[in-house]
């Protein structure tokens, strides 16, 4: 659907060939009668402080996705940023106002803890161990904070990485246990991998999974493979599991609450999505 009254969400990244967002939003536009549609701009690094602004002059632009290389530099350019945002030292969400001051928010974490929410994980009041504090852990451990965890122990072969976090989520919530920690998943209600390691075949396991408890929720980030050998070695342990893919799917109806598109659930999404690979 395209008219004189269609609502823009610009994709702003670069390079934008990859760009897989506006095949999974622009169908759920199109099936629910929505004159909106998500548009990839290619912005290289230099030009984005610039074209920030003149792209957000645009009347009938409401909000961006926002992607690499740019999620860092947005927190320096919007007016305001969400608290996850500020944890996680990035954005890759910024919306228009009625005044036009721009909002810039973090949804990456946001699809990793609605998606073990929806599976049945309490978040509220557990103990997690987050491992790897980079791109993805950092906001991750951000939207778990925010969803009541008691405890969330961090730990990063970078130590840098994992203290410059700690001291975040100490920042924004006082209330609950940060400690940094060893790779060791013993004891823990959610391990979340938030590393690398299951990308490339003959990876090392990032945790001991002997060390895991049948009642521990395991979370993966990679998605090469839907079962990654982590995964894999969870499920024998008798572990609940979330695979990567599954915090895209979860992270979009986030983004449609955020832009006043109302929700949708990840399987409608998937079920008009119209990705080919």
């Amino acid at each position: 659907m395209l008219s004189g009254k269609t609502t823009l969400i610009a994709h702003l990244g670069y390079p934008t060939e990859a760009f897989k967002a506006p095949l999974i939003y622009n169908p759920w536009f199109e099936k629910h009668g929505i004159d909106a549609m998500v548009v990839p701009m290619g912005v290289k690094a230099e030009d984005y402080t610039l074209s920030l602004r003149q792209i957000f002059k645009f009347s009938n632009v409401r909000g961006a996705l926002v992607t690499m290389p740019h999620k860092v530099t947005t927190i320096g350019l919007a007016d305001e940023v969400s608290i996850t945002a500020k944890i996680a030292g990035a954005a890759n969400a910024l919306l228009k106002r009625a005044d036009g001051t721009l909002l810039a928010d973090q949804f990456d974490g946001a699809g990793f803890a609605r998606g073990v929410a929806r599976k049945g994980f309490k978040t509220r009041g557990s103990r997690i161990l987050v491992i790897g504090t980079g791109g993805v852990g950092s906001p991750i451990a951000a939207s778990l904070a925010a969803d009541g965890a008691a405890s969330i122990s961090l730990f990063d072969v970078n130590a840098a990485s994992a203290e410059g976090l700690a001291s975040r989520l100490k920042t924004y919530y006082p209330e609950m246990e940060v400690r940094l920690a060893s790779n060791d998943p013993e004891g823990f209600d959610l391990v979340v991998n938030a590393t690398p390691l299951g990308m490339n075949p003959g990876d090392p396991l990032p945790f001991d999974v002997t060390r895991l408890a049948p009642s521990t929720f395991v979370g993966e980030v990679v998605m090469k493979q839907e079962i990654t050998p982590m995964l894999k070695a969870a499920i024998a342990r008798g572990c609940k599991v979330q695979v990567g893919t599954d915090m895209l799917f979860e992270m979009i109806p986030a983004y449609l609450e955020f832009f006043g598109f109302g929700t949708a659930t990840p399987e409608e999404l998937r079920a008009v999505a119209k990705i080919a690979y």
